[in-house]
């Protein structure tokens, strides 16, 4: 049944898209904004902090490209979680993927609207927020091939923002562009503080913060059921993301705390508007908020997208009823995606109207936006636990497999005690400590719901 239902859903999407899309899901606003918090807490070995959390995500990524080789079904990883280790862990990983993507749904369209606030003042955000959220359900309501198109220029905007901001950097740290031709050099990297300015728990508290900045890149485990050609679109795609994701990251933190002191970041306001103006570009606060709109547009069409297929997943398991299953005649799953942007739209009108009635609401979505931390990692785990059971159950496939896991299972419990050690240290972090704890309740409220419903789950299978 499951495997002629995921035959319903159109294989529209290029490798290209696929790419684009886990581009998009990564680089965020996080960058664009808040690369400035992480080098406050470590200095310079930030650039070590986002290199080590992006070798661990390369890790994650072959984990499930070798499954995904043998299975690109939607929902993979979820199936791949009952499959291989428990019907928990794929209940959990749903539900995890559907918070982790409502809440950053929620942040982003209330985000957008604050962006638009720079060009429309007099319009409320909430209002031009719900306008992005319908044209952006609207789209997903066409075909996946309409989404895939949106995601792949809202991708292109941030990656061509970036690659201007590291070139544009590069030519004031070696020639001086835009500072009266007197190059900066490098000596902002050694003249401020020790490469380790914020010592070992300042290096694991901003690794634990980076860790968080690449959620997203897993929803190629997504859309490969709906990919053209999927072995090929999933070998090349895992094989450039990571790569791409690495050298972007690294590359814009790098002229960043090149071209400004990194102890003085806090005065810059966003390194990347201040970038752009240096060299004589004087739109650039337009700019920049232009870009940081679409990131965060990027962020609630993939958080639409991927949190919609769950809910699918969860009706091909018979956890939810049957109509969640219905597909339109683009074959796309409707009540998924009206179901998603309606809790987003639920969470819009009650960020509007909660300070009428509570002072203290103000930061409520800036704690749920982080709450989806923990959940958001969950995916991670149960990709690399699958992957273990996966290789001893499927010893046939392997003989020719093209693209196999490097070096495992080590490299598997390599990579989960690093995952470990990150949450350890967001524990101690009283700024993380919270929105961890209301990431791990919701988590144990679930597996609560399971236990005590599953004689119902055992019944349905």
């Amino acid at each position: 049944m499951a495997e002629k239902q995921n035959r319903e859903l159109n294989r529209d999407l290029s490798s290209h898209q696929m790419q684009m899309i886990a581009l998009g899901g990564t680089i965020g606003v996080g960058l664009f904004m808040g690369s400035a918090s992480t080098i406050q807490w470590t200095g310079v070995s930030v650039i070590l902090a986002y290199a080590l959390a992006g070798f661990v995500l390369y890790l994650v990524m072959r984990a499930l490209g070798e499954m995904l080789y043998v299975d690109p079904s939607v929902g993979s990883f979820a199936n791949y979680a009952t499959k291989y280790i428990h019907p928990l862990a794929g209940y959990l990983t749903v539900w995890a993927n559907v918070f982790q993507w409502l809440t950053v749904g929620i942040s982003e369209t209330i985000a957008v609207g604050l962006y638009l606030d720079f060009w429309f003042p007099g319009i409320p955000s909430w209002v031009t927020g719900v306008v992005v959220l319908v044209t952006l359900t609207l789209a997903n309501l066409t075909t996946v091939k309409a989404y895939g198109n949106m995601e792949s220029w809202f991708s292109m905007i941030k990656v061509v923002t970036i690659i201007l901001m590291i070139v544009l950097g590069l030519m004031v740290i070696l020639f001086g562009f835009g500072n009266h031709w007197q190059p900066i050099g490098f000596s902002n990297l050694w003249q401020h503080g020790p490469f380790f300015a914020g010592g070992f728990k300042g290096f694991m508290f901003a690794l634990s913060i980076v860790m968080t900045s690449y959620q997203g890149i897993e929803v190629i485990g997504i859309t490969a059921g709906e990919t053209e050609n999927p072995k090929h679109a999933i070998v090349a795609s895992i094989r450039s993301i990571v790569a791409r994701i690495l050298i972007f990251y690294i590359g814009a933190i790098f002229v960043i705390i090149t071209i400004y002191p990194w102890n003085q970041l806090d005065q810059v306001g966003s390194p990347f508007v201040e970038t752009f103006s240096r060299v004589g570009i004087t739109a650039a606060a337009g700019i920049i908020n232009f870009v940081m709109l679409t990131a965060a547009m990027s962020a609630l069409n993939s958080g639409i997208f991927s949190s919609s297929r769950m809910l699918y997943t969860l009706a091909l398991n018979k956890e939810l009823p049957p109509k969640f299953l219905g597909l339109s005649k683009h074959h796309v799953p409707t009540l998924p995606i009206l179901a998603i942007s309606g809790g987003i739209f639920l969470g819009i009108i009650l960020n509007a109207v909660l300070p009428f009635f509570w002072r203290g609401s103000s930061n409520i979505f800036v704690l749920v936006y982080s709450a989806s931390t923990l959940p958001g990692m969950v995916p991670w785990f149960i990709i690399l636990w699958s992957q273990i059971k996966f290789r001893r159950e499927n010893e046939q496939h392997l003989v020719e497999h093209p693209f196999k896991m490097p070096l495992a299972p080590y490299t598997n419990y390599f990579a989960m005690i690093m995952l470990l050690i990150t949450l350890v240290y967001m524990v101690i972090n009283p700024d993380t400590r919270v929105p961890l704890f209301i990431g791990l309740g919701f988590l144990i409220i679930m597996s609560i719901i399971f236990l005590l419903t599953r004689k119902r789950h055992a019944k349905n299978k």
